[in-house]
């Protein structure tokens, strides 16, 4: 029963590659943007499942079990208040790309500096910290599989499997099948996880004997700082406030400023983004603390996979088969967004510019599927072996992303910014975050917070300077 329900899954999926398939799908903005033409339902159903993913299902669930009912509080409001800087950004983002034809965020921040060297290094760190999250989906989809199946399908062989299915309809139909196959994932990913909570409760005596079982086991994983005061009031600070800075950098979120079909629908967007990530996000988080009741003592990466444990436990296993496709739909849905975007970053930020080749947009489109492929190959190379635990991977991930947005926000809503400052900007902010990851920058400085929260000051301030100091004289913008 379990590998019936995963196949027809995979034929599910497919299938609506299919329907996203057009043979006139060969110019680079109906292959990468689905001809601007999204309008409020796909376009926040793509952005909801592009970054529900693995960190969602696994890390949300990990992390909760290691500390408790704080982790939704974190979450949820810190994802909900992502929501105002999506619009400020993306808001500008989508007229300036109906007007000017942007592609990518870097295309954006050169026709609005002028700056080649700054276009360069900001679309290098969106390919570079994306990697890792990118790997992430492997990971978590690899993880999923094996749970499932006892362990008939291995780790190294299921990541395979998913990342060659993935690659396969992400070349067949580029953004049009990435957003038909993101809306289904989108609401088999809200269903099945509403429906875990609902059966793992039944059998857990209801949600209030579950929660007073854990509660007489561990009342810190109840409290606001969480279990042995992990969420101190820098740390509550920090990731409060991370969201907002790193939602609207993901590459994959990023592109999708361009590709709602007008300004209306985005705004619909935002708020629904803003509200809904607040009900979903308790989900995961609930079957992570009632883990403690079935699964004691797990530490690090174990608890990362509580919960395809906990419904192998307190369910059928077709029934946990039928979640699980939940969590592979936002696995895959996040790593097909990825790949598109990533390829489109290489093509036209970094082959055409340097290459100047004169290419047709047939073949611009072939280069970009080439790229898919390579970057799904350095992904399951990565995924081979995983370091660090899920939340963990995805949050360094995020900080670097994080550090390319006091220059966007300057481009978008101060003006511009003189081009040598943004790039000292974010030179700065990476020598910093690798820095403070390596240590050979004191921990103490960071005085209890997070490390990107003393690294976005500093970004901040520099970019500040660069807005004071930009020329005089408006840069001539360039169609790209």
């Amino acid at each position: 029963m379990i590998y019936l329900i995963l196949t027809l899954y995979l034929v599910f999926t497919f299938w609506g590659s299919l329907v996203g398939f057009r043979p006139n799908n060969n110019t680079p903005e109906s292959y990468f943007l689905a001809n601007r033409g999204l309008k409020t339902l796909a376009l926040f159903f793509t952005i909801l499942a592009t970054n529900f993913s693995a960190f969602f299902f696994l890390g949300f669930a990990g992390e909760a079990y290691r500390i408790g009912y704080a982790h939704y509080t974190i979450m949820a409001l810190g994802t909900g208040l992502a929501g105002l800087s999506i619009y400020l950004v993306g808001s500008k983002a989508w007229k300036w790309g109906k007007e000017r034809g942007y592609i990518t965020p870097a295309e954006l921040i050169y026709d609005r500096t002028g700056s080649r060297a700054l276009s360069y290094l900001f679309a290098g760190v969106m390919v570079v910290f994306t990697m890792p999250y990118l790997a992430l989906q492997i990971i978590g989809g690899g993880y999923i599989l094996e749970n499932l199946t006892n362990g008939e399908i291995p780790y190294l062989f299921g990541v395979f499997l998913l990342t060659v299915f993935t690659i396969a309809y992400v070349l067949l139909g580029g953004m049009a099948s990435v957003a038909k196959t993101d809306l289904k994932q989108g609401m088999l990913m809200i269903l099945f996880m509403l429906l875990a909570v609902v059966v793992v409760s039944v059998q857990l005596g209801g949600i209030a004997t579950a929660n007073e079982l854990v509660y007489n086991l561990d009342p810190t994983l109840f409290s606001i700082e969480g279990k042995d005061g992990y969420y101190t009031p820098q740390k509550w600070f920090s990731l409060l406030f991370f969201w907002f800075f790193c939602i609207p950098m993901f590459p994959q979120l990023f592109i999708r400023f361009y590709v709602a079909s007008d300004l209306v629908h985005l705004k619909k967007t935002v708020i629904f983004y803003a509200l809904i990530p607040v009900v979903i996000s308790i989900l995961p988080v609930i079957i992570g603390v009632w883990g403690h009741l079935s699964f004691p003592g797990l530490e690090g990466k174990a608890a990362d996979q509580i919960l395809p444990m906990m419904l192998l436990e307190h369910s059928t296993d077709w029934f946990a088969a039928l979640v699980m496709t939940g969590a592979l739909a936002a696995f895959m849905s996040t790593l097909d967004s990825q790949l598109l975007a990533l390829s489109t970053i290489l093509t036209r930020d970094f082959y055409l510019p340097i290459t100047k080749a004169k290419i047709s947009f047939p073949q611009e489109v072939a280069i970009g599927r080439i790229f898919v492929g390579l970057l799904a190959l350095i992904g399951l190379i990565l995924a081979i072996n995983p370091f660090d635990t899920i939340f963990d991977m995805g949050k360094i991930a995020f900080a670097g992303l994080a550090i390319l947005f006091p220059v966007t926000i300057a481009v978008t809503r101060f003006g511009g910014i003189n081009p040598s400052y943004g790039i000292g900007s974010i030179i700065v902010g990476l020598f910093a975050l690798l820095g403070f990851y390596y240590q050979f920058l004191p921990a103490a400085w960071l005085m209890g917070f997070e490390a990107y929260v003393i690294i976005m000051v500093i970004c901040f301030l520099i970019v500040f300077v660069g807005v004071w100091r930009k020329p005089a004289q408006e840069i001539e913008n360039k169609r790209i």
